[in-house]
């Protein structure tokens, strides 16, 4: 483990349509800024995950599956996580729970902040989120940040004109800065009690 966290921040959708790259790298850049931080951008896309197939969770035994296996040793190297999710019927993406579910130990004692979106801000799949992140040991943030109803529809192209993300930093840059604050704090913390 580094002394400077590593964040990794996961875009938690892999359609072909969607709008989830533009958040993410809006808040990549914003991690970015803060100067005290190693920041990257991991696509679930990229990592071609199988529906999770193992004889259990990698907490009671080695994963078989070699795109599995990489996706552990990604997910170890950060410290802490910013998830960015839609909500598809009142819950996360099935590509970012199946992801969840093929590590279990690279997630541990590790903390979270949640960007989500759609019609209500994707609370629902954040709340969900949270709950998943409990049961692998994970602390997350109280703040989040939350894209939704006019600033949503603002921003996203079922909305006509698509307007560029800063368009709404008025409306979502203070959540922003808030989970960004708490996660530097709880990645601290749960960093220096791993090492401890």
């Amino acid at each position: 483990m580094s002394t400077t966290p590593r964040i990794a921040v996961i875009l938690g959708t892999t359609r072909d349509s969607r709008f989830g790259e533009k958040p993410a790298q809006w808040i990549v850049e914003r991690a970015k800024a803060r100067g005290d931080w190693e920041v990257e951008l991991i696509d679930l896309k990229a990592f071609d995950l199988p529906l999770f197939n193992e004889v259990a969770s990698n907490a009671w035994v080695p994963s078989e599956d070699a795109a599995a296996r990489k996706w552990q040793e990604t997910i170890g190297r950060f410290d802490g996580f910013i998830f960015v999710t839609p909500e598809y019927n009142r819950s996360i993406t099935g590509a970012l729970k199946n992801a969840l579910d093929q590590a279990y130990v690279e997630w541990n004692r590790k903390a979270f902040g949640i960007v989500s979106y759609g019609s209500v801000g994707g609370t629902r799949a954040a709340e969900h989120l949270r709950t998943i992140g409990i049961e692998l040991q994970m602390a997350s943030t109280r703040s989040a940040v939350h894209i939704g109803g006019g600033d949503f529809f603002s921003v996203h192209p079922l909305g006509g004109d698509p307007k560029p993300i800063e368009a709404i930093e008025g409306s979502i840059g203070g959540s922003a800065d808030a989970m960004l604050d708490e996660l530097d704090w709880w990645t601290r913390a749960t960093l220096a009690a791993r090492k401890g």
